[in-house]
């Protein structure tokens, strides 16, 4: 199983101090994030797209390939890749040439954002949401697999014998996952393609989480990839550390009450209770999120969010260090016990490249 960090990049005020990074710092503090969750141990750094303000990360395949020449180990994904209002030519030609640069440590998480405005920016209408990201997709996945395309769609000029450059290392697309929230086509979509699903549940009730995951394991069934067990789940969290609990509840408080998401309605006490959101001990981060596996089954990737609402980098960085001393080392003994012998792992460029080279010699085809 696979843990890590993702991050949404929002430039927002420390309750606490009134300071507000610039958004210089704020990018460089998504790369010390990132290398500080490689030294720790964790598996994964994520980072959203977005192109409004609060927000930073417009760009992800800079941001990562900077932090690719930082690290060595960890793999550099995507929190969010607008499908919807990028070009999916430029999508396969950016991800394949980070994925060369990152030797292989890439995958994507394909989504549609939660900015409405995004969609005329980039000369969408939001209406099409759904279709395009449906015909996107379908588009990103043939630019992968196929040395010349011809096509032709309903929101993009036709191609008529592209070959999208640099190809895939080794002639591997990188993995993907399907993220959203609330939409039960993009579980569908997930699903037809035996993708991964990533739902980010940091907002939302369990009840709510169990129904998207179960529809998207009925389908990854229902399309002949495997038994529902067998499909690709990943979850979001969101979690506050101190050693006392007290200390952790208090100093997390004013980042609640200050987010534009969280604060202003119930209490921070009551939506903990609903959602994935974890203020305390390490051992109550163990505790809650192991509770995950009750409605979601045995899953393959826990992402958590660590340094939203205005907290300093330097929290952030303590909040790593305890889910790499004190976290991640126990849900990765817990989560492997009773864990069904059929449940697969994560994905990864190695593996995915080893299961194509065994289809290849079960089919003596030639290799590349």
């Amino acid at each position: 199983m696979q843990f890590g960090i993702f991050t949404v990049g929002d430039v927002a005020t420390d309750p606490h101090t009134g300071r507000t990074p610039t958004e210089h710092e704020r990018i460089k503090a998504m790369v010390a994030l990132a290398r500080k969750a490689e030294e720790v141990g964790l598996d994964v750094f994520a980072t959203g797209e977005h192109h409004n303000r609060p927000f930073v990360p417009s760009s992800p395949t800079t941001l990562l390939g900077h932090i690719a020449a930082r690290t060595e180990r960890i793999i550099l994904s995507t929190s969010t890749t607008l499908i919807t209002t990028n070009d999916p030519v430029k999508i396969a030609e950016d991800y394949a040439m980070l994925q060369h640069l990152a030797d292989g440590r890439v995958d994507l998480m394909m989504g549609r954002g939660n900015t409405g405005p995004v969609y005329p920016w980039f000369g969408k209408d939001i209406r099409d949401g759904i279709n395009l990201a449906i015909e996107n997709y379908a588009l990103l996945r043939r630019l992968w697999r196929e040395d010349v395309v011809n096509w032709e769609g309903k929101f993009r000029t036709p191609l008529q014998g592209f070959t999208s450059t640099p190809r895939p290392l080794d002639g591997v697309p990188p993995f993907v996952w399907h993220g959203s929230i609330r939409s039960p086509e993009i579980a569908e979509q997930a699903a037809y393609y035996g993708d991964g699903f990533f739902h980010n549940n940091i907002f939302w009730p369990a009840d709510h989480t169990k129904r998207m995951v179960d529809l998207y394991r009925q389908r990854y069934a229902h399309y002949g990839h495997g038994t529902p067990e067998q499909a690709i789940v990943g979850l979001g969290g969101q979690v506050y550390m101190r050693h006392d609990s007290q200390d952790a509840v208090r100093e997390f408080r004013p980042v609640f009450d200050h987010s534009p998401v969280m604060g202003g309605g119930i209490s921070m006490e009551e939506y903990m209770r609903q959602t994935p959101l974890t203020v305390g001990t390490p051992e109550q981060v163990v505790e809650k999120t192991l509770g995950f596996r009750e409605y979601a089954g045995d899953y393959q990737r826990q992402l958590f969010l660590v340094d939203g609402g205005g907290i300093p980098l330097k929290t952030a960085l303590e909040q790593i260090d305890l889910l790499g001393e004190e976290v991640v080392p126990v849900l990765r003994e817990e989560f492997a016990k009773n864990r069904p012998a059929g449940v697969p792992d994560a994905p990864t460029h190695a593996t995915l490249l080893a299961a194509r080279e065994a289809e290849r010699a079960g089919t003596d085809e030639p290799a590349v």
